[in-house]
């Protein structure tokens, strides 16, 4: 029975190959298809051979092939027989790319020269490696460091990743939230005068850019009524019953186009070019009023239920202090331009990013909310002219929440309005950066849009199969490297990167670090010294809320 060494050796003498061993050789191809290789690795019995104990998931491996080299990613690793004393060890690479020699020499993406069966597999060197991981001569950013060599920086592209879609992708825990934080800082002090629009859905990023943002909570927020779409507002004002809410619907459309109507009585242009979903302002009380005028009306009285309805949620909602950002008093004012101005920080002054804490807005209108602003972001680019358009990138923190993979779960004006700049807002100088902890979850029509992803540590089998779908052929190898990711580390792959790698991001110092650690209970455990008082306090608070 012969072991691994003397069948790699019975295989190159079958070959005509001489049995001389490379610097750095562990294997040789005894399989090509496509963009991968098979290869015998060596048992580590001869002197000669390194063997594949020096062989792991996501190593940067090298086939001379001529005057090229071809260069790939370690995907998996097997006996042929386990059972054997001396089992023959199997290695899949997946192809990266190939240096050329002469004119056309460096790295590039893609295979010209494929490998033969029985060329040497080799180990690469960090030459091979700052080959292959040189700095672009373009806009780059470094946001961490190579796994393979932790001395060379990792480049982002800043112009390719903030130009197209994104996503951060991670289970909980692997750091998404410091790894985003690390990514826009970054970003921002290269480019200070940036237009970040940030949905924050649990109040941690504030702490993260105390220097560099515009926090926006809903006591802050400005966001009237009448800036919703028409859909937009059937959210907000009619009943959750389909039944009752199809009785309502179009009471209210007759009712706020009526409402708009008497806001532009002295202007007959405008009124010839009036819908309901037209962002023209108009007095919540003329609402309830032409609500009203239209339930009088009604031959039978037994039918004014709908009516009644509607006029009795706006009086709740008026009263409720939840709801006073879109609801305003009965003064009214057309401040469209004021509310664009300091959502996408026109003019900048100092702070690029504006951080949206959505964490305190009603659950039951949290969905709208969302659809109007990246609704009136992709309208304001829409309507700009090209020439002067200021490019703005929109981060949806819990993607999975607004875009659901089952449209039937979500909000169809927010999956509507994301979709549409996933779809058209790189014309109009709109990119989207997705952040999801469940991306099996996620829309795969908008995530499909995403050119540049940075995927964390995953160890469900189901988002990691998702998002390996959605990758390129060439990052398979290290896509297997994901349940083992330590913290802070992430493969990134897509046109924000030159090649696909794996990476650690740079650390984040503590004042930089979003609020998103998990309670330390055993130092929080070590006293009893809150009474009382400490609970009365956080009543107060939560009233006040």
């Amino acid at each position: 029975m012969m072991d691994g060494s003397e069948r790699i050796a019975a295989a190159e003498a079958a070959l005509g190959r001489p049995a001389v061993r490379l610097p750095g050789q562990v294997g040789i191809v005894i399989a090509v298809s496509g963009f991968k290789l098979s290869c015998l690795l060596f048992g580590g019995a001869d002197a000669r051979d390194i063997g594949y104990a020096g062989v792991q998931i996501g190593a940067l491996v090298k086939v001379p092939t001529g005057n090229s080299a071809a260069y790939g990613f370690v995907a998996s690793l097997s006996f042929a027989d386990p059972t054997q004393p001396a089992p023959t060890a199997i290695a899949e690479v997946d192809l990266l790319g190939e240096s050329l020699g002469g004119a056309r020499g460096g790295f590039a993406r893609g295979i010209s020269v494929y490998p033969v069966l029985g060329s040497p597999l080799v180990t690469a060197t960090s030459e091979d490696i700052a080959l292959i991981y040189a700095k672009p001569n373009t806009w780059t950013l470094a946001i961490g460091s190579l796994h393979q060599d932790e001395t060379r920086p990792a480049y982002l592209l800043s112009q390719e990743f903030l130009s197209k879609h994104s996503a951060i992708v991670g289970t909980t825990g692997s750091g998404k939230s410091c790894a985003l934080t690390l990514i826009l800082r970054t970003l921002l002090s290269a480019h200070p005068n940036g237009h970040v629009v940030l949905l924050d859905p649990h109040g941690e990023y504030a702490a993260a850019f105390p220097d560099l943002a515009e926090r926006v909570t809903p006591d802050k927020l400005q966001l009237p009524y009448w800036l919703f779409s028409f859909e937009e507002a059937c959210e907000v004002f009619c009943s959750s019953d389909p039944i009752a809410r199809s009785r309502e619907i179009p009471i209210l459309k007759d009712a706020i186009l009526l409402a708009k109507q008497d806001y532009l009585c002295d202007d007959a242009a405008k009124l010839a070019q009036l819908t309901v979903d037209t962002p023209v302002p108009y007095r919540i009380n003329r609402l309830e009023k032409r609500i009203a005028e239209a339930m009088g009306k009604l031959d039978r009285p037994d039918s004014s239920m709908p009516y009644v309805r509607l006029l009795a949620t706006i009086e709740a909602l008026r009263k409720d202090r939840r709801y006073a950002f879109m609801l305003e008093g009965l003064a009214l004012r057309d401040g469209m331009s004021e509310i664009l101005s300091r959502i996408l920080r026109i003019p900048v002054e100092g702070k690029p990013i504006t951080i949206i804490d959505i964490s305190a807005v009603p659950s039951e209108i949290v969905n709208a909310v969302v659809s109007v602003l990246c609704r009136i972001i992709f309208d304001f680019a829409l309507h700009s002219e090209r020439e002067e358009a200021i490019p703005v990138l929109m981060v949806c923190d819990e993607a999975h929440r607004y875009i659901p993979r089952d449209e039937r779960a979500g909000f169809e004006p927010t999956i509507r309005s994301i979709s549409r700049i996933a779809k058209e807002g790189r014309k109009y100088g709109v990119s989207l950066c997705l952040v999801t902890q469940r991306p099996a979850e996620l829309s795969e029509t908008i995530l499909s849009q995403c050119s540049t992803i940075f995927a964390l540590r995953m160890n469900n089998e189901k988002d990691r199969s998702y998002v390996r779908a959605m990758l390129p052929d060439d990052a398979a190898g290290l896509m297997a490297a994901l349940p083992t990711l330590r913290q802070r580390e992430a493969i990134a792959v897509g046109e924000g990167v030159a090649h696909p790698m794996r990476i650690r991001f740079a650390d984040l110092p503590p004042e930089h670090r979003p609020r998103g650690e998990a309670a330390n209970f055993p130092k929080a455990w070590e006293d009893d010294r809150r009474g009382r008082d400490f609970v009365n306090e956080i009543v107060e608070r939560w009233r006040q809320k």
